[in-house]
């Protein structure tokens, strides 16, 4: 293979929330009056995750998971329908969650995060992003330093596809202009990343910093972005 880019996932891969997303979530019910513990909320953001379609409404309205809108049925789901907050009290609060996680000091960038993509670049190497993210990642990755060294970059909510499906990573090689024998990707999921960007004909390697892979023979596997660096640059020519 004559690696020419390599793919990153976002969440999980380059970044993480410094709190747990359920904490965050926690907080905000508490600025309207509501007492939940982490664990608690957990189970109310899995249960809204799951029941919610990927796809809410129709035609010109419709919205695409972790777009705006459907963030805002998420929102609705757990505080209203779950916990009787008045529909009232919903725009402010919607408002303070969406801004808490458009801010880029609400995430850290795991160790290695800009050494990784400089060092990548220096090679002469590619590098994009595919994540399952909201529209709003661009401006994220801005406010976190990333953005310069990234392109290009695909959020699934902007795309109207998500990960695993061959589609995004397809999309993603017709973007950056190359084949998909001389793509990697890197990720922290097995099935989104690892499995779709296989699907795809891109070579993969699971980046599982916290070692929670349930079968890490399944896959070229890192523990860190510093090795994932010492693995692409030990296959490149």
């Amino acid at each position: 293979m004559a690696l020419a880019h390599v793919f990153l996932d976002f969440g999980g891969t380059q970044a993480r929330e410094r709190r747990s997303r359920a904490a965050l979530y926690v907080e905000a019910a508490a600025s309207v009056g509501l007492a939940l513990d982490e664990a608690a909320m957990a189970r109310r953001m899995a249960e809204a995750h799951a029941a919610l379609p990927r796809v809410i409404g129709s035609g010109a309205g419709a919205a695409q998971r972790y777009s705006d809108g459907w963030f805002r049925a998420f929102i609705e789901r757990i505080f209203h329908t779950g916990l009787g907050l008045p529909r009232d009290a919903l725009p402010g609060l919607e408002q303070q969650l969406f801004a808490c996680f458009s801010d880029p000091t609400t995430f850290e960038l795991f160790p290695g995060t800009l050494n990784l993509l400089r060092s990548l670049r220096d090679r002469g190497l590619g590098v994009g992003m595919i994540s399952n993210w909201s529209p709003h990642l661009p401006e994220l990755l801005e406010g976190l330093g990333l953005a310069e060294h990234l392109d290009p970059v695909l959020a699934s909510a902007s795309e109207g596809l998500e990960k695993p499906e061959r589609a995004l990573f397809e999309r993603a090689l017709e973007q950056a202009g190359i084949r998909s024998d001389q793509a990697l990707h890197a990720g922290d999921h097995i099935d989104k990343d690892i499995r779709g960007a296989r699907g795809a004909g891109l070579s993969a390697v699971l980046v599982d910093h916290g070692r929670h892979a349930a079968d890490p023979r399944e896959s070229e596997r890192v523990e860190s972005l510093e090795q994932l660096l010492r693995y692409i640059l030990s296959i490149c020519p």
